[in-house]
């Protein structure tokens, strides 16, 4: 068993923080108060060529191992939690899933597109359906001609909302023979783009985090969908779906331990230079023991990321069982360790720690979506326990 950083992964990390520290962070604080998305830093960001990295290089992608993805997620988060989110949005939720269930010709129209910057989304979830997807009420039917679908309804929490031109999307074909019958009967995985007839743009959510990261309404009204832009086929797309959300989890759990890295570097580096009572506060028992608390937390959830993304790895690569329990696993403890890690930045900070001055408070605010987001965590304790034996 071998626990070293290969030299590859180090020379991506390097290359991400570099990227990060000088292109994000310039940025950031006032991306985040006006709720603006990164689309100036995603056009250098393209320059690293990463954002193909779950494409097949002959749709114009640049493949890479899954823990190196995880890394590419670290670091950004480290920085930048927002455009952590738009990048796990684009290559895992909308690439990976054209990537894993598209046809050839869904993969040539829609995956060079990807490869080659244009954003994607995914849109799954709908007021009534975030935690319990089985209840969207989006509805989809097929056209007399059998050439398109026409979706009425409205889907909501998508990030890349309004950035995105190709989206993976969910609704529920009223023609199948399971729909009314089963709960998720009749969902169908849709690629859908922007500039369709009857796609429309809805509100954009006021966020108490991850405020740089658009996340939006859709409005479909009789909106026009090929029919061979369904996934797999009608009735097919509820896998799918929670296929995703498994490679999703483990994104998330990456921005999280990102998140906590931060937050964590920021309190430690403030309690070297910050002197109370004639000493730096890191020298103070209970700080210290803070920083020690934080550092084994953070550490032990970038164990449950890596090894979970090696678990995908096998599962897609080499053949192995399917890695939902240690996807869950990884979201569920980076999440709580996020949110954990950052809350303590900000008691170490005191009262700067409640100031915009620094960047403690905002990790602290952008780590609560990781509890909730791609299932919540008590979602992820149910997973598990279903997965023990």
């Amino acid at each position: 068993m071998q626990f070293a950083e290969a030299e590859e992964h180090t020379m991506i990390r390097e290359m991400v923080r570099e990227f990060a520290e000088t292109v994000l962070t310039p940025t950031i604080e006032h991306r985040d108060a006006n709720q603006i998305p990164p689309s100036e830093e995603w056009q250098a960001f393209l320059e690293l060529g990463l954002q193909g990295i779950t494409i097949p290089e002959e749709y114009g992608g640049a493949p890479i191992d899954d823990i190196t993805e995880s890394i590419v997620v670290e670091e950004l988060a480290r920085v930048d939690p927002s455009f952590a989110v738009m990048y796990c949005v684009h290559v895992g939720l909308c690439a990976k899933t054209i990537a894993l269930h598209g046809n050839e010709e869904q993969k040539q129209k829609y995956l060079s597109r990807l490869a080659a910057g244009e954003v994607g989304a995914y849109s799954l979830s709908e007021a009534g359906a975030g935690t319990d997807a089985a209840a969207m009420v989006c509805k989809a039917k097929l056209n007399d001609e059998g050439t398109h679908y026409i979706l009425n309804g409205e889907k909501m929490w998508v990030t890349n909302g309004a950035q995105a031109g190709i989206y993976v999307l969910f609704a529920k074909d009223v023609d199948h023979p399971d729909y009314g019958v089963k709960k998720h009967g009749g969902t169908t995985a849709f690629i859908v783009e922007q500039g369709f007839e009857g796609f429309t743009v809805g509100k954009k959510e006021d966020k108490l985090g991850i405020r740089s990261s658009d996340t939006c309404t859709l409005i479909l009204e009789n909106c026009k969908v090929p029919a061979e832009n369904v996934l797999k086929g009608s009735g097919k797309g509820f896998p799918i779906g929670m296929n995703a959300l498994d490679n999703s989890r483990i994104g998330i759990a990456a921005q999280a331990l990102g998140i906590a890295q931060g937050a964590y570097e920021a309190a430690l580096k403030y309690s070297q230079e910050r002197e109370t009572f004639g000493v730096p506060i890191g020298r103070h028992q209970l700080i210290t023991g803070y920083l020690a608390d934080m550092a084994t937390r953070i550490e032990a959830a970038r164990l449950l990321v890596y090894k979970a993304s090696w678990a995908k790895e096998e599962h897609y690569e080499n053949g192995g069982t399917r890695h939902t329990k240690e996807a869950s696993m990884a979201k569920l403890f980076a999440g709580d360790t996020a949110m954990w890690v950052s809350e303590r930045a900000v008691q170490i900070l005191g009262g700067y720690g409640f100031t915009k001055e620094f960047p403690v408070e905002r990790f602290f605010r952008d780590a609560k979506i990781t509890q909730i987001y791609e299932g919540t965590q008590e979602v992820q304790k149910l997973v598990i326990a279903r997965a023990l034996k």
